[in-house]
């Protein structure tokens, strides 16, 4: 109430000086009260109209949009609208801020690889972030205010929403991508809902990959155990001729080799899955390389096709594990003998490229493969014919050594092959992970400090 004192102070003062100044006008003309009377209710209109001045400005800039400081007074209204100045201020500040933050929040949002849906008591969309409208195929401006039912037709979906039953998530075919969505719908406030979407493509794939895997690998060492287990019991229960018996240890040799290939395949995948990248200065010669590839192609030819290597240019060397290296060229010329007829040519090529990079090639006069296989011929254990893939010893694992090599040495395997006209095979390598020598004895001494850092 400190207002009010020196306010009604103001007010008093002004009557009494109207008063004052009516009765010495009333007194001079001999009607003193009357003069006093109309000096006081002129005196009030004085300080009331001194007072709505201010006001007026005040309420003036109140009406406005209040973008400049208030109407500045030393009274009781200049005082009111420095205070409503500074509370409006102070809100503008706070609802400044709360904006910024809704911002920060709405952008950790959009950067979230997960989508986000707002949804109101009628199932409309009220905000709907980047992703989820990637995820479920709608345009995120358009599309607000339209039920999200309208928009997303799956009835797996339409019968979540319906059944309002929020418990668990549901799995969805993406729209566009032609992927898989897990969808996760959650109540809050008073009716709204918010729904989360998240692309798991790939982990599907992944366990269905994984499930795959465990189910070939349990065939592929059932089989050669069952025959195993059939000829221990033929050789302890049946009496055999010593040719019998040599015929029944040659087919179990064949089914143990079987099965030790499988098992050392998959260890080399397991290790090159978990193991550190190949070192960029360890430095391996292609020529030798080449050379003792085509010497385990020769061997396992036995002189039934005609085998060559070929190394374009002058000594070079490649960055990379050794042993990895070598397993990557050896499946490909393993491959192209297997798969080449008696009397065919398997080829291998080294060049270096014009832009520096490396290139190995493998090539055939084999069988060919058609073209719908090619794009899953390094999934583990595809065959393009697996009764003929047993039949010369292939695990289905090779091409998958391959790929794996070529991807922690930063290259890359490129296929490609006709059915009947033979198939080739190239393993290109980075011009960062090739060094070609000036001359022989520049390559001879790099090998020498290789062998010596071993």
């Amino acid at each position: 109430m400190t207002w009010l004192a020196p306010r009604l102070f103001g007010l008093l003062m002004a009557i009494a000086a109207g008063c004052f100044i009516g009765w010495m006008t009333g007194h001079a003309l001999r009607a003193p009260w009357t003069g006093s009377l109309l000096g006081c209710v002129l005196g009030a209109c004085a300080y009331t109209l001194a007072d709505a001045l201010p006001a007026l400005r005040f309420m003036r800039w109140l009406r406005g949009a209040q973008d400049v400081p208030a109407p500045r007074d030393r009274r009781f209204w200049g005082e009111v609208g420095y205070r409503v100045e500074r509370a409006l201020r102070l809100r503008d500040r706070k609802v400044e801020e709360e904006r910024q933050r809704l911002a920060q929040f709405l952008s950790a949002i959009e950067a979230s690889p997960n989508g986000v849906l707002l949804l109101n008591d009628h199932d409309q969309i009220e905000w709907c972030s980047s992703m989820a409208a990637e995820h479920l195929g709608i345009d995120k401006q358009r599309d607000l205010a339209q039920p999200i039912t309208n928009l997303v037709r799956t009835p797996a979906f339409v019968a979540h929403m319906q059944a309002a039953q929020f418990g668990e998530p549901i799995t969805i075919p993406a729209p566009r991508a032609g992927g898989t969505l897990s969808v996760i719908v959650r109540p809050y406030g008073e009716g709204s809902k918010l729904v989360l979407t998240q692309d798991i493509t790939e982990r599907t794939r992944n366990e269905a990959m994984r499930r795959d895997f465990v189910a070939n690998v349990s065939h592929e060492i059932r089989t050669p155990l069952t025959v195993l287990a059939g000829f221990v019991d033929t050789l302890a229960n049946l009496p055999l001729t010593e040719a019998e018996r040599k015929r029944v240890m040659t087919l179990m040799r064949q089914q143990t080799d079987r099965m030790q290939s499988l098992v050392g395949d998959l260890l080399t995948l397991a290790q090159l899955e978990g193991s550190p990248r190949p070192p960029s200065d360890r430095w391996v010669p292609v020529q030798e390389l080449l050379r003792r590839v085509e010497s385990d192609a020769v061997s396992l030819s036995g002189s039934r096709h005609r085998i060559s290597v070929d190394l374009e240019g002058g000594p070079c060397l490649l960055a990379g594990n050794e042993a990895e290296l070598h397993s990557a060229i050896a499946n490909l010329m393993t491959n192209a003998v297997r798969y080449t007829p008696e009397g065919g040519q398997v080829e291998a090529h080294w060049r270096v490229r014009p832009d520096g990079s490396g290139e190995v090639e493998v090539r055939d006069t084999g069988i060919g493969i058609a073209r719908e296989h090619l794009p899953r011929l390094t999934e583990r254990f595809y065959r393009v014919d697996g009764s003929r893939s047993r039949e010369t010893g292939g695990t289905g694992l090779g091409l998958s050594i391959v790929k794996h090599v070529m991807q922690r040495h930063g290259g890359e395997l490129q296929v490609h092959s006709e059915v009947g006209r033979g198939s080739s095979f190239k393993l290109l390598f980075p011009s960062t992970r090739v060094r070609c020598a000036v001359d022989p004895d520049t390559a001879e001494a790099t090998a020498a400090q290789r062998t010596e850092r071993r």
